[in-house]
């Protein structure tokens, strides 16, 4: 059983086209917790999938400005990290 722990800091990973073409360089994209800190998230992958992280890079991804109807408001913010594993190392994300 996975410790609920590690999967509070990672909230999933980012499918999108870009993030699907880094996979050839051993990089993978997870939407984490902005509180969650480089060291956090490393032990997190490591221990969830198995794997051994070579370098992990985040960013901080601000709000955006949205309008329904009349009303207006802002997104949440959340945070991205981008995982670069050791050579040879892969992770299946279904």
């Amino acid at each position: 059983m996975k410790d609920t722990k590690y999967l509070e800091i990672l909230k999933a990973p980012v499918i999108t086209e870009k993030s699907q073409n880094a996979k050839a360089f051993g990089q993978y994209t997870f939407k984490v917790d902005p509180k969650a800190k480089k060291p956090e998230i490393k032990e997190a992958i490591e221990k969830i999938f198995n794997v051994k992280v070579k370098e992990i890079r985040t960013i901080n991804v601000k709000p955006k400005k949205r309008r329904v109807g009349r009303y207006t408001g802002l997104t949440n913010r959340s945070k991205k990290a981008i995982v670069t594993l050791q050579e040879g190392q892969t992770i299946e994300l279904g």
